[in-house]
C-alpha cells in the first residue's frame, strides 16, 4: 500500500465521491457534532483516552501538512471562537506541549502572525 491510498478499501460514497478519503470530511462534521452533544451533557468519558488521543493527533498532522504543504493558514477551529472556550483549547495545548516535551519558550519561538492579521 502507498501513502497515497488509505487505509481501508472505501468505495465511492452515496454522493458519488471517488475520493476514497472523502469519508473524513462527513465523519468530522459527526464526531464534532457529537463530541459536543457529549460534553453538554457531562458524557465525555464515554470516549477512550486512546480514541481522543488518535483524533487529535490526526487533526494535528492534518492542519499541519495543509498549511505548510500549502503556504497558508486557516481558521483551525469551527465556529467564531464560542466552540471551544480558551480554557479548553489551553488545556489542550498544554497537554501536547507537554506530550512532545515542549515548553512555552518553543511555542513562543514557533508563533507566527497569520499574514491576514494586521
Amino acid at each position: 500500500m502507498s501513502l497515497s491510498e488509505p487505509a481501508s478499501d472505501h468505495a465511492p460514497d452515496s454522493a458519488g465521491r471517488n475520493d476514497p478519503f472523502a469519508w473524513i470530511d462527513d465523519a468530522a462534521r459527526r464526531i464534532e457534532e457529537d463530541s459536543r452533544a457529549l460534553t453538554e451533557t457531562g458524557e465525555a468519558a464515554r470516549v477512550s483516552d486512546e480514541a481522543v488521543a488518535q483524533l487529535m493527533t490526526a487533526a494535528i498532522r492534518l492542519y499541519a501538512a495543509k498549511s505548510d504543504g500549502e503556504e497558508r493558514t486557516f481558521r483551525p477551529l469551527t465556529g467564531q471562537g464560542d466552540v471551544v472556550s480558551p480554557t479548553e483549547a489551553l488545556t489542550a495545548l498544554s497537554e501536547v506541549l507537554r506530550a512532545l516535551h515542549l515548553g512555552p519558550m518553543e511555542l513562543a519561538l514557533w508563533y507566527r502572525r497569520r499574514p491576514d492579521e494586521d
